[in-house]
């Protein structure tokens, strides 16, 4: 089997994964409150430093690790600054895609003080 051909069972499987039970996509609302809009340099100073940065075409995702949850802020440039426009955690939060206690607990991990 070639690459190609084994590439097409992967998407499926992925496909699969981000579909909720059932076979209905999960769908959230609403994003945290007072990090939308904030620039990476804002997210540095309260989060750290990401385990894992991925840039594409002027978008890019920050992944932060903590023991228990993991949280992806993904970021647009907007008049050549980068600011959040999404954040989720894994677990997801009580019907959102970010969980607050996830949040709060990266943030008590991460936050440096500002000098």
């Amino acid at each position: 089997m070639t690459i190609r051909f084994a590439a097409i069972p992967a998407l499926c499987l992925l496909l699969c994964a981000c579909a909720a039970p059932g076979g209905k996509t999960q769908v959230f609302t609403g994003e945290p409150a007072g990090l939308i809009g904030l620039q990476d340099a804002q997210i540095r100073i309260t989060f750290g430093t990401p385990v894992f940065v991925r840039k594409d075409a002027g978008t890019e995702m920050w992944r932060y690790d903590g023991a228990s949850c993991h949280a992806f802020f993904f970021f647009n440039n907007t008049n050549g600054a980068l600011a959040v426009h999404h954040v989720e955690t894994l677990p997801h939060g009580n019907g959102t895609g970010a969980d607050s206690t996830c949040l709060a607990a990266l943030q008590a991990h991460g936050a440096k003080p500002v000098s």
